[in-house]
């Protein structure tokens, strides 16, 4: 799957990082088909727009992106959206919680691009 052909949701709850984010991914060619804060709107965007990638922050204030990341596979057990966790924090931080939830891997916010998302996905892809 190339850069353009990735539809993609972002769930964070800074609307600033969200802005940004699209930004970056669009103009490397990916689609953002939405953005949510919380985990009722990341599943009411996710049932309507059916991304095939979903970039879920492991902080959103008072809820938590592992939750996210259940609730998501849930809609579509059969044939789940890929779904990698961002955070600031450092990747060992949170490694037994990434790798013992549904999510396909973790970012660092500060490394994510388009490429690597999608390097992530066919990774992901293969080991399923």
């Amino acid at each position: 799957m190339t850069l353009t052909e990735h539809r993609c949701l972002i769930v964070d709850d800074s609307p600033t990082f969200c802005a940004a984010l699209r930004d970056m991914l669009e103009a490397a060619g990916m689609t953002v088909v939405a953005t949510a804060s919380t985990l009722d709107t990341a599943v009411e965007a996710a049932a309507a727009h059916e991304p095939d990638v979903i970039l879920v922050d492991i902080d959103l204030g008072g809820e938590s992106g592992f939750d996210v990341v259940e609730a998501l596979h849930d809609l579509h057990p059969a044939r789940p959206p890929a779904v990698l966790l961002i955070s600031t924090h450092d990747r060992d931080d949170f490694a037994e919680m990434v790798e013992a939830s549904s999510a396909m891997g973790f970012l660092q916010k500060f490394e994510i691009s388009a490429e690597l998302i999608a390097q992530t996905v066919a990774r992901g892809r293969q080991c399923a």
